[in-house]
């Protein structure tokens, strides 16, 4: 990759290493410069600009990123579209992160130019919590060095989602052993296991010797509960103590006594047939993360947890200083943002009366057709449509969606733009607006707007381009909602977006389909003999 100073004119078709802005000329950082950019920057008097121009053995950014992340992604891991040079994992549901570390490793010490950080191995994670992102620092790197990163990478980034789990806790009492300990120990256990998806279905109070303790397990057992949790009214500080006693008189075995983590040195576990045995330590009675979360996590998420994998756990066992309130709680993973999808189809067609536009059909399917598809296909949580003209015909080919009628469709395109974005759920970070009648936006573009929305970077507002032009689909974040929400009149939000030009980012897609607009019939025929000379 060549890299270095040039003059507006013989920097033509090089990406712009450095933003520009002086007078009245804006450009940000890795714009392909054009023409009109070259003689812009001459009208403001700017004789040179940094620029980097790829060799034919080098990957770009985006590519590089994307293609060692998908490399990366194991079981349970969706991939993120890439954007400037960046591309993430995320954990598709709750459970713990599997990060093989060799492999994090070795692909960091490949080039300086291409990165991994994730977080670290068995981490529990939130569904949509970021396990992982590829960084790839200069505009491009070069293609030997990422093929050799892509044969370290082995799946290196999963899940192990964790598992309904249907278990039962036991406790044992002295003489004198208040009640409201009991009670407050089951409490916290319940909330133990339904952070993880699981449930308390078996609580039983037995008194503090073996016998009593192995009636309980064995009737556990046979229930089918599993993990069985086992807690004594005094701690066990041996392998011939009530609880492994118990667990030996109830036919199973135990499987290892003590883990290098603290709190949580005195955790046992054992086994009577298929079930999972845990005597628990006395900080287990209380919500601040101890030893005995991290085998819980492991046994939700059905990975093993014995005397191997105990002994493994001294690095970073040291927890007595992290005062957590519950096994989960606390600082977490950022989270892939969560965005609606809004497709606006309720517009009279006018300008391609008597026909409407939305169900003309592009390679045998209708434009409404293609741009849900986009929409549903996309990373987007939800997939909302407006209807209004013709909704009854629009409705029939439409599933997997949220319908949203307008009826004040007539008074133009801000009704239908309100209509969407006032049926955004709360909790969604923002929302995606697509056309009806742009038949070339795919699921891939909306991806890669999802992926450039960054608000905490200066990216609020996320706008498809192609060759220096601004089209659609365009991505607003909730802080703009309440000034869409205001437009009236036959417009959209671009007075909006004119209004917030410091938080909008012109995202670059690599074809023109997000400047295809199909609202007229000279439009639908220009397309139509345009893709007949192509072919």
């Amino acid at each position: 990759m060549d890299f270095g100073p040039a003059a507006p004119e013989a920097a033509i078709g090089a990406l712009l290493a450095h933003g520009v802005k002086a007078g009245g000329v804006g450009l940000r950082k890795g714009r392909v410069l054009t023409e009109d950019d070259a003689r812009a920057l001459r009208a403001a008097g700017i004789d040179t600009v940094t620029v980097a121009r790829l060799g034919p053995d080098d990957v770009p950014e985006d590519e590089a990123a994307a293609t060692l992340a998908r490399a990366l992604a194991g079981a349970g891991v969706e991939v993120a579209a890439p954007f400037t040079g960046r591309c993430n994992l995320f954990a598709r549901r709750a459970g713990l992160a599997r990060i093989d570390a060799r492999a994090i490793d070795a692909i960091n010490a490949i080039d300086e130019a291409i990165t991994v950080a994730t977080l670290a191995d068995f981490a529990p994670v939130d569904p949509r919590s970021m396990l992982a992102t590829v960084k790839i620092i200069p505009f491009a790197v070069p293609r030997a060095a990422l093929e050799t990163c892509v044969a370290a990478a082995r799946g290196g980034v999963a899940l192990a989602a964790f598992a309904p789990k249907r278990a039962a806790l036991i406790q044992t009492r002295l003489p004198g052993t208040k009640p409201s300990v009991l009670e407050s120990t089951e409490a916290t256990t319940r909330a133990r296991l339904a952070a993880l998806g699981s449930t308390l279905e078996h609580a039983r109070v037995c008194a503090h010797d073996a016998s009593a303790v192995a009636t309980e397990l064995r009737a556990a057992a046979a229930a089918g509960y599993d993990p069985i949790l086992a807690i004594g009214a005094s701690a066990v500080v041996d392998r011939r103590d009530a609880i492994p006693a118990a667990i030996v008189a109830a036919g199973g075995e135990v499987l290892h006594f003590g883990m290098p983590v603290d709190p949580g040195n005195l955790l046992l576990i054992g086994r009577i047939g298929a079930a999972n045995i845990v005597g628990l330590p006395g900080c287990a009675r209380s919500p601040k993360l101890n030893g005995f979360d991290w085998v819980l996590q492991r046994l939700a998420a059905g990975l093993p947890a014995g005397r191997a994998e105990i002994a493994r756990m001294g690095v970073g066992g040291l927890l007595a200083e992290i005062p957590r309130p519950s096994p989960r709680a606390g600082a977490s993973p950022p989270k892939a943002p969560k965005i609606a999808a809004i497709v606006l189809a309720a517009g009279r067609s006018s300008r391609m009366a008597p026909a409407n536009k939305l169900f003309v059909e592009i390679d045998g399917k209708t434009m409404l057709t293609r741009a849900v598809e986009a929409a549903t296909g996309s990373q987007a949580a939800e997939t909302i449509v407006v209807v209004g003209n013709d909704a009854m015909r629009a409705r029939a080919g439409l599933a997997g969606v949220r319908i949203v009628e307008n009826p004040d469709y007539a008074s133009g395109l801000a009704s239908s733009v309100r209509a969407g974005i006032a049926a955004v759920a709360d909790d969604c970070d923002g929302a995606v607006v697509l056309l009806g009648d742009m038949p070339m936006v795919g699921a891939a573009h909306v991806d890669r707007l999802i992926a450039a929305f960054a608000p905490v970077e200066g990216r609020a507002i996320c706008v498809a381009a192609h060759g220096g032009k601004r089209g659609n689909p365009v991505l607003w974040g909730r802080a703009f909602f309440p000034e869409i929400l205001a437009l009236d009149g036959d417009r959209g939000a671009r007075a909006v977006m004119r209004n917030h030009e410091d938080v909008l980012c012109e995202v670059p897609m690599p074809d023109d389909g997000v400047l295809v607009d199909l609202d007229t019939a000279e439009a639908l025929a220009a397309f139509r003999a345009t893709r007949e000379r192509r072919a």
